[in-house]
């Protein structure tokens, strides 16, 4: 029981850290980013429609649809996030409206897209793209040790890469110039600006990177919750991944602790409900318990938050 509800949490909550990592790429250098649910939905549309054609292409049971699907992803994520840097940065639009825009946007738009791209290339009127089920690997013998050895049972390969990804992620972060200069540019844009630091770049990739990030979790979820992309893929879990930073503190280590605590909250729900033998109707409510728990530790914790001073103030270069 315990080895399930690790493997499963695991299996939920790394594709939020993901997110999560990207939100905190976005907020530490100024900009709001409450379209976390949008990018990595409309990454998650991407990468299940370059899956479907490359399946078309390559033998049953093939692993390359996947691998091409997560590339698809980040690049539809990070095309998709240059709509929230136009209106946030170019056009110096609220940026928690444009957040909630850019979701209510990717939502309609990949609904209407997925039901046309159907109806056209495969003669079904259907919401979704359905995706092969994605392959698990064990790690022999170090597998066996007692609830740590759960930690390399049943793995999702995308969890391996989420874990570089966010490594590189942390290195780029803390020990580079340009994460310097993006943090520099969350807490002090104008002394930023003043020491040479192009604002409007650094933010821009900023929300980049952020788009692709969100896709990788998106594309995750699209493969191990509903092994396909629908409307469905729309479940809140971005905005889990933004309670997750702000709970984290905007830092990449305590966002990780964060998105296991949500991660084993559901999956100990579920495993609960199993062992009680419950209707499975009550898997409903389950699913709400990250959020449940998301409200406890916002309510206890956050006024002890200290955000990125310059969160969501709009940037003119010509005041001082």
């Amino acid at each position: 029981m315990i080895d399930t509800i690790i493997i499963e949490g695991l299996a939920f909550a790394l594709p939020m850290f993901i997110m999560a990592i990207g939100g905190i790429f976005s907020e530490k250098s100024g900009i709001t980013n409450l379209a976390i649910e949008g990018l990595q939905g409309f990454g998650a549309f991407a990468g299940a429609f370059a899956a479907v054609i490359t399946m078309g292409m390559v033998s049953a049971g093939s692993q390359i649809p996947y691998y091409v699907s997560f590339i698809a992803a980040v690049l539809g994520g990070m095309l998709y996030a240059l709509l929230h840097v136009m209106l946030c940065i170019r056009f110096k639009a609220n940026q928690v409206i444009s957040g909630v825009v850019v979701n209510m946007l990717a939502m309609a738009l990949t609904s209407f897209l997925t039901k046309r791209i159907n109806e056209a290339l495969f003669g079904a009127k259907s919401d979704k793209f359905i995706l092969d089920t994605s392959m698990r690997f064990t790690v022999p013998g170090i597998s066996k040790i007692p609830v740590l050895g759960a930690v390399i049972k049943s793995v999702y390969p995308f969890e391996i890469i989420i874990l570089v990804v966010a490594f590189i992620a942390w290195f780029v972060m803390y020990k580079t110039p340009y994460g310097m200069h993006l943090r520099a540019c969350g807490d002090n844009p104008q002394a930023a600006d003043a020491a040479g630091i192009d604002v409007y770049k650094v933010r821009t990739w900023a929300v980049i990177f952020s788009g692709g990030l969100s896709a990788i979790g998106g594309m995750s979820y699209a493969y191990s919750i509903s092994a396909n992309f629908s409307p469905s893929i729309y479940l809140g879990f971005g905005y889990l991944a933004i309670a997750a930073l702000i709970f984290g503190n905007w830092s990449i280590l305590p966002t990780f602790g964060a998105c296991l605590l949500f991660g084993f909250a559901r999956s100990g729900g579920q495993v609960l409900i199993q062992h009680l033998g419950m209707p499975s109707t009550y898997n409903d409510l389950v699913r709400t318990l990250p959020y449940v728990v998301t409200l406890l530790l916002l309510v206890f914790f956050s006024k002890n938050n200290r955000s990125p001073r310059a969160l969501g103030e709009i940037y003119d270069k010509g005041k001082r």
